[in-house]
């Protein structure tokens, strides 16, 4: 599905005059110039919205130039594209696409880093996006355990800290029956505290440290035990809470 996506948008760059050379990227209008796969999608990633094709083709077609550039200005424009005058998309294939590339076994820095920062910060999105990436799915995640499945899973749950922790609560406790999970579910408890918009409840979180299979010297185990034993919910609003805990634990 992926590689039908790369090579559609590949593709329909052609047709925009633009083509992939051996350091780059060049375009017709200007084929002195080489360009960068980030000066691509900025300057084309917003036209596939443009195009004549009905609201779920031009979303599979923007995933496509997110697997063929690799550039989060992609995810952008497709979030962009769902709050506009003609939006939302469909929610079928924008969360499906979300869910292909999270499954799957390349990078997918940009499509992590897009939930982070723009689904997940914003909480008037967070619980859908959350729900549509992995919470509605989490129990078939526990039951199957397919390498795709796991994946996507350990992926959401890194970057999951800004979630609201009411919304992420039982999507936590379901993946700690796994442990192939529970270092995910670390990192996700570590960023809930560290991110400037993290959320967690530091008795419940504190539970769940204890009840996580973890090498004795995971890095910052013990700090993070320190500070939600002391209640603190996170690192900006307790700002010497983690420089106590590093003298502390040191």
């Amino acid at each position: 599905m992926e590689m039908r996506a790369e090579e559609a948008a590949r593709r329909w760059l052609a047709d925009q005059g633009v083509s992939q050379v051996r350091d780059g990227w060049m375009s017709d209008e200007k084929p002195d110039a080489l360009l960068t796969a980030n000066q691509v999608a900025h300057s084309w990633a917003g036209d596939v919205f443009a195009e004549d094709l009905d609201a779920a083709d031009q979303v599979r077609l923007a995933f496509g130039l997110l697997d063929l550039l690799g550039e989060y200005w992609v995810t952008c424009e497709i979030r962009f594209a769902n709050e506009s005058e003609e939006g939302p998309l469909p929610a079928d294939v924008l969360w499906d696409g979300y869910r292909q590339r999270l499954e799957a076994d390349r990078d997918a820095e940009a499509v992590t880093y897009s939930l982070w920062v723009d689904w997940f910060e914003d909480h008037a999105t967070s619980a859908t996006a959350f729900a549509e990436v992995l919470g509605n799915d989490i129990d078939r995640v526990v039951a199957e355990r397919s390498e795709a499945l796991l994946r996507r899973a350990r992926r959401v749950l890194e970057c999951s800290g800004p979630v609201h922790w009411t919304v992420k609560e039982l999507t936590y406790r379901t993946a700690m029956r796994l442990p192939a999970l529970h270092s995910a579910v670390f990192r996700g408890l570590l960023a809930s505290f560290h991110d400037a918009y993290g959320d967690l409840e530091p008795t419940a979180a504190l539970t769940f440290l204890g009840r996580l299979d973890l090498p004795t010297n995971t890095q910052h185990l013990a700090e993070l035990r320190h500070v939600l034993a002391a209640g603190h919910k996170n690192h900006y609003r307790s700002p010497g809470a983690w420089d106590d805990a590093l003298r502390s634990c040191s």
